[in-house]
């Protein structure tokens, strides 16, 4: 082989490794790229998803209150309405309901998305399977909110106060009231995307400060969604529910995933190398096969 040959070849073979390792600049950034756009028109998607089944569900509201009826009634036989004894704990104390007010708003969409960034950067696998996990429970969750809508307990008891509403206007920005499915309580996917959430930080770091930030993240929204008087007990237990199920379902599609990756990298196609022609580039050509082995002749002296 030529010295262009050679020099060609040593890239080749180099290329994989440093595609593996540490990827150029412009590769990168094209990656980078070419992902957001990808996840964006996901999230674009499941948004107006969210919305069309909002505008479904907006003249329902009968429905909604006589569903919300017989789920108070099942707490009741339950043994679990704790709504009131929990909104209780913290009416007439203003730290304490602001506390419920703040957890209930930024301690949602700013944890999923920032936790979201943060494992696309740096854990892109850990990223699909907390996408996915979202993905599905929600799908899920719409057809609860298409078939079942739920009006929260702050629109059915009279002694339940919308602490959000009333208390935090400032807050409220985030998820202004016309945006929102008022008639969405069941699953509560409030606690159970935190608990998604939770569940792949765990899995994903050893960092001491994070793996308590995310095991305290679902029951400290555990607590603001019931004082707050937007969900019911059954809804926080529906929710959870939904994502583990959810989060079972994206573990299987990743190791299927990881399962054909494999199987195409072990048959995967013969390697090729490179030749030099001169004047022309550089060219790939397939192994050459050795000549077939002829049959040695007869010599014609012997007899």
């Amino acid at each position: 082989m030529t010295e262009v040959g050679e020099r060609v070849s040593s890239t080749e073979i180099s290329s994989p490794r440093r595609a593996l390792g540490r990827p150029n600049a412009t590769g990168l950034r094209a990656s980078l790229d070419e992902g957001i756009l990808r996840e964006a028109a996901l999230v674009a998607g499941a948004i107006l998803a969210y919305f069309a089944i909002r505008n479904l569900t907006a003249g329902s509201a009968g429905d909604a209150f006589a569903n919300g009826e017989r789920l108070l009634d099942l707490e009741r036989w339950l043994g679990v309405n704790w709504e009131g004894a929990v909104q209780g704990s913290i009416v007439g104390r203003d730290d304490l309901v602001t506390v419920a007010n703040w957890i209930y708003i930024w301690g949602h969409w700013p944890v999923i998305l920032s936790t979201a960034a943060g494992l696309y950067i740096w854990r892109r696998d850990r990223y699909y399977l907390l996408r996915n996990t979202l993905f599905i429970s929600g799908g899920i969750g719409f057809l609860f909110f298409a078939l079942v809508p739920v009006a929260p307990p702050r629109l059915l008891e009279p002694g339940l106060v919308d602490t959000v509403s009333s208390q935090s206007h400032a807050y409220r920005a985030l998820q202004p009231p016309g945006l929102t499915n008022q008639y969405a309580a069941l699953p509560s996917l409030h606690v159970g995307w935190n608990l998604a959430v939770g569940i792949v930080l765990l899995l994903t770091t050893s960092h001491l400060a994070i793996r308590a930030l995310a095991a305290l993240s679902p029951l400290a929204m555990t607590f603001a969604v019931v004082a707050t008087a937007n969900h019911f007990v059954i809804d926080v237990a529906a929710g959870m529910t939904v994502v583990l199920v959810a989060l079972a379902a994206a573990v299987v599609i990743e190791q299927r995933k990881a399962l054909v990756v494999a199987t195409l990298a072990a048959h995967g196609p013969v390697p090729r190398r490179w030749t030099a022609v001169p004047g022309r580039a550089p060219s790939r050509e397939s192994p050459r096969r050795p000549p077939p082995r002829r049959a040695p002749r007869a010599d014609p002296c012997r007899s």
